[in-house]
């Protein structure tokens, strides 16, 4: 059995638990911390050392850390809800002195993906599966044939004129003030919109709305067959031990 940390940062909370990386399952209690204001790279990095020691720090020696942003090369290239001072920031070094040796930085929306295509609903799919985050933004993870093709941002594309994220997302439904019903509809747009640029074999919908599938899943409009996420608020921890263990 190979332990691993896995730690998720997003904009209200970041996440810790010990992860048994051979099935997925948590080997300790999922520990939280809220996201300092402002998100700076040392606040950030002060909340993640403590919630890492609460899961247990101490008794493995690889970790990875899932981020709401772009990652490229160890380098944070955008910082949807954090502050933008993590802009081109090395995240070794923001995170130098605790994380060891064996760490291994990703975008959350990327662990998610790992996750679900390692033990979830993207498992075993030939071809692409994209698996998307329903939450603040629009998060999403290109698979093909299992395989991780990183940083493919597409909440931010455009559909008929508007961000995708600012009407599909599950914050912009609370904003918006939409139906259960309306939103669907966006979001099947968003989703027919997805299906006509990449031709996905299945695209697995995973982030904090998923805890409610009956108020809107059954009311999406998409001729490639969707599926709810399995691993649910664990995909980003899960997949960002995985990915600290390959």
């Amino acid at each position: 059995m190979t332990v691993a940390l896995g730690v998720d940062v997003g904009g209200t909370g970041i996440k810790a638990a010990l992860v048994d990386t051979a099935t997925g399952e948590l080997l300790s209690e999922r520990f939280r911390r809220d996201t300092p204001q402002p998100a700076t790279p040392e606040g950030v990095r002060d909340a993640v050392e403590s919630v890492c020691a609460d899961a247990g720090l101490d008794k493995i020696d690889r970790m990875g850390i899932a981020v709401p942003g772009i990652v490229r090369r160890g380098v944070m290239l955008s910082a949807a809800n954090l502050d933008q001072s993590w802009i081109g920031r090395e995240l070794d070094q923001v995170f130098k002195g605790f994380a060891g040796e064996h760490v291994a930085f990703l975008n959350d929306a990327d662990a998610a993906g790992v996750a679900e295509t390692e033990f979830g609903s993207a498992h075993g799919v030939d071809g692409l599966a994209i698996v998307i985050t329903l939450g603040t933004g629009i998060g999403g993870a290109f698979l093909h044939d299992g395989v991780l093709v990183p940083n493919c941002e597409l909440g931010h594309l455009q559909v008929d004129g508007r961000v995708a994220e600012h009407f599909a997302s599950a914050r912009a439904r609370e904003v918006l003030g939409l139906s259960w019903t309306d939103w669907a509809a966006g979001v099947s747009r968003y989703l027919q919109h997805l299906e006509f640029l990449f031709s996905p074999e299945v695209i697995v919908i995973g982030g904090g709305i998923t805890q409610d599938p009956e108020l809107w899943f059954d009311d999406l409009e998409c001729n490639t067959p969707l599926r709810l996420a399995t691993l649910s608020k664990n995909a980003g921890i899960v997949g960002a031990a995985l990915t600290a263990t390959r």
